[in-house]
């Protein structure tokens, strides 16, 4: 059969919606804390922007403030989240990383 009929493999389709926020971050990694700032956060991750990129595969933890707004509620809601480094992207201008959320709580 030619190369023509196979399948072709494609990427997992982003089924969670994203919400293009900024919201400041303290991620504690494996290499300390990194400040960072988020461009755009779903249910199952967030692109972030920092100076620092922590390396693809390391496990973060961060606490955000999701605005009120967002969250459909009369006051903002802090959720703790742990998750891991997936790539990052790089241009002349800023250093950014994807990552996965694997775990997330509402703080009281």
């Amino acid at each position: 059969m030619a190369d023509w009929h196979k399948p072709v493999e494609r990427n997992a389709v982003r089924t969670a919606v994203r919400f293009p926020l900024r919201l400041a971050l303290h991620l504690k990694t494996e290499e300390g804390i990194i400040e960072a700032t988020t461009r755009d956060i779903s249910s199952n991750g967030l692109l972030f922007e920092t100076s620092h990129l922590p390396k693809v595969g390391s496990s973060i933890e961060f606490t955000m403030n999701m605005p009120s707004e967002v969250m459909g509620g009369d006051s903002d809601v802090a959720i703790h989240c742990t998750g891991r480094v997936v790539r990052h992207h790089r241009t002349d201008h800023e250093l950014m990383a994807a990552a996965v959320i694997d775990e997330y709580f509402l703080k009281a």
